[in-house]
């Protein structure tokens, strides 16, 4: 005889996500927000470095001349006031002096420069992910100090990819370097035999030369990158079904609340609405599917209302508390119909009916000696 062993399993185990399931749905709007408000947003910072290098060295190229001359000017300069001191006792102050006018020339000559880079910067991040301020990824979090989750993100796919990322720029920017500057090595090997100006107006040119072309890789490998960003950003904003409900749960309000609420609300307008029945002049009916309640204020001088409307057991209980109230009912199929699907509460007549309205009016106060 064989015997059989029944051995459990917790398929759970084997499923891709949490309990919420596979996250397959869009973000929405309101996660973007609160992802943007987190400072997570879709974003290049390849593409911040291309722009930033590629208007640094045209603007070098355009103003290498007035670059050049300042420096110069900022040299003689430096060497007018050692000449000046010449003979003087050199003290620290002296040291002092000299280098602050050296290093105040140097940043005048080139802010314009990194004023262009930073203005670069700040304008392709806001066309990037647009204007935002907040100050929540500088908010210290103690979960970034756990070294177990910190770990992983070393190892994680993202970092392995930036890491290949920059395996290639560098394959990429050693060759552009090999390229331009084999053309150029047979001036760069006589640099002795030229001037010092045109020597360094020499280097200076390939230099910029050799920084555009890597610039405008940087720029054709941040369009990848950026196609690339833009497609994990949105796989990584994704949610679950049940992510979705919750958040419309929480954003829209629980269905079952907004139900009893919308319960409590026809209640309470139902009870102003039976509280109204004793001051109408007459109740008509199907007779026992519908009943339509009709007020008449001769003093105001405008058409009837209806004051209370129901159906099945609405309209019993309304002719109930008319006969209470000592209130006439009487029968008209046609007129209770038309009133009940046709007239809104506190809505006159329309003038079609005034004729047949008015003479029920008539035959009921006339059974009260109102007329």
């Amino acid at each position: 005889m064989h015997s059989t062993t029944l051995l459990s399993y917790n398929l759970q185990f084997f499923a891709k996500e949490g309990p919420g399931g596979e996250k397959t749905e869009d973000a929405t709007a309101k996660k973007l927000k609160d992802a943007r408000e987190e400072g997570q947003v879709m974003k290049s910072q390849d593409v911040n470095v291309a722009v930033s290098l590629l208007v640094a060295f045209l603007i070098l190229k355009v103003f290498i001349g007035y670059i050049g001359e300042g420096f110069l000017g900022t040299f003689q300069g430096s060497l007018n006031l050692i000449d000046n001191i010449t003979g003087e006792p050199f003290t620290g102050n002296t040291c002092d002096s000299i280098v602050q006018y050296a290093m105040v020339r140097i940043v005048m000559i080139g802010l314009p420069l990194l004023l262009a880079s930073f203005v670069a910067a700040i304008v392709v991040n806001v066309v990037q992910v647009g204007w935002t301020v907040t100050t929540k990824p500088m908010q210290p979090k103690f979960s970034r100090l756990n070294p177990i989750s910190g770990f992983s993100k070393i190892i994680s796919k993202d970092k392995l990819f930036e890491l290949f990322k920059a395996v290639v720029k560098i394959g990429i920017i050693g060759y552009i370097v090999y390229t331009s500057l084999k053309d150029d090595w047979g001036l760069l090997m006589d640099l002795y035999s030229f001037d010092l100006f045109s020597a360094i107006g020499l280097v200076g040119s390939v230099i910029i030369n050799l920084g555009i072309k890597m610039s405008l890789f940087f720029l054709g490998f941040a369009a990848v990158d950026y196609m690339y960003q833009r497609r994990k950003f949105k796989e990584d904003m994704k949610m679950t079904k049940q992510e979705v409900k919750d958040e419309f749960k929480n954003s829209e309000g629980d269905p079952q609340i907004k139900s009893r609420r919308r319960q409590m609300m026809r209640e309470s307008s139902q009870r102003r609405m039976m509280q109204s029945v004793p001051d109408a002049d007459v109740v008509i009916t199907n007779p026992t599917h519908l009943a339509v309640a009709i007020k008449y204020d001769r003093d105001a001088g405008s058409a009837p209302i209806v004051v209370a409307k129901g159906a099945d057991y609405v309209a019993q209980r309304l002719k109930d508390i008319a006969r209470e109230a000592d209130v006439e009912i009487v029968e008209n199929k046609p007129l209770a119909r038309m009133l009940y699907y046709n007239v809104d509460l506190d809505q006159e007549i329309p003038p079609e009916l005034y004729q047949t309205v008015a003479e029920i009016l008539a035959y009921v106060y006339g059974l009260k000696g109102k007329l």
